[in-house]
């Protein structure tokens, strides 16, 4: 789910979605309620860590930040060396997500078919918004953490894109946590002096308020969405299946990358030097052996999301 959140296009909450915890997960985050802030302030930890089944979401969220530190650094690299395979594995997936969602729709009827309409058509327009600049007034870094981290719960909805659109892309999920990966390993060997730089310390502080702001947006919108697959299962349902159908032209594999900007900044290793802001140009390919890779990669992300689904259709997981 970590790696996932990373991708512009991509969500967290699809892989819990196909992975068939997605509920169990929602129903984890609720628990962070008023009853639940009690138990922490009369200092009874072990009643809340069942109350919000610790023993499930603990390893949740620990992987969720093990993997900005690992598996998305191997993402990082996979992405500048094998792109188009890359986005082409992310789009099957997609692909095979919508016809997964589809099978979950208990019924079709006009109705469900107006909210999946609405659904692509917000997907749609909200893939054509022009990126908006680096901001790092910390009220907006704050706000940024409670939209993007709708794409951690919501299906379709991806939170790294979201970010690129508010133009905060780099300095939260580049930036910020490149230096508090160089913070750690400089800490680690014994060089307490890094926590006298000015960069690094106003890039830590940036990444604390959005936390603050992700946890925030985390307890909210999962609430709000256990409330609509409650009562409006079929409407919600067919929303998120529409709005990741209108999304697919964000992970269309064969792009260009359009350059922006160059930030040079003076940062502490030369590893984090000279990041760039890009939007992306959709184009269709020419028939090629490395198009036909990329088509291959496309429907192992589908076969990736019909095996995940009949396994969990056998240990009684599916949504």
């Amino acid at each position: 789910m970590g790696t996932a959140n990373k991708v512009p296009g991509v969500s967290g909450g699809l892989v819990a979605f196909l992975l068939g915890f997605y509920e169990k997960f929602l129903h984890s985050l609720q628990k962070f309620n008023i009853s639940g802030l009690k138990l922490i302030f009369q200092g009874k930890f072990k009643l809340f860590y069942e109350h919000i089944d610790g023993q499930f979401l603990g390893p949740l969220l620990f992987g969720l930040v093990v993997s900005y530190f690992s598996v998305s650094r191997i993402l990082d690299y996979l992405i500048n060396h094998y792109e188009i395979y890359v986005w082409s594995l992310f789009f099957g997936l997609v692909i095979g997500s919508v016809f997964y969602i589809y099978k979950r729709v208990k019924s079709f009827n006009l109705e469900t078919f107006f909210w999946t309409f609405l659904g692509i058509v917000s997907g749609v327009c909200l893939s054509i918004i022009t990126p908006a600049t680096e901001n790092e007034n910390l009220l907006f870094v704050f706000l940024c953490g409670i939209v993007s981290v709708v794409g951690m719960i919501l299906p379709g909805f991806s939170g790294s894109f979201i970010l690129m659109l508010m133009g905060n892309y780099v300095l939260l999920l580049v930036d910020s946590v490149n230096a508090l990966y160089t913070t750690l390993l400089n800490l680690f060997i014994g060089k307490f002096e890094i926590l006298t730089d000015p960069y690094l310390c106003k890039m830590l502080k940036i990444l604390l308020v959005f936390s603050f702001g992700s946890l925030v947006g985390l307890i909210l919108f999962s609430n709000i969405l256990k409330y609509a697959l409650k009562n409006y299962r079929n409407k919600t349902l067919s929303t998120i299946m529409g709005f990741i159908a209108g999304s697919l032209s964000v992970v269309w594999p064969w792009k260009n990358r359009i350059y922006k900007s160059n930030m040079n900044r003076e940062f502490i290793f030369d590893s984090l030097k000279n990041k760039q802001i890009f939007d992306y140009d959709n184009y269709l390919p020419n028939l090629s052996t490395e198009t036909y890779f990329g088509i291959s990669f496309i429907i192992l992300g589908i076969m990736i999301v019909v095996l995940i689904d009949k396994s969990a259709q056998k240990r009684n997981l599916r949504l």
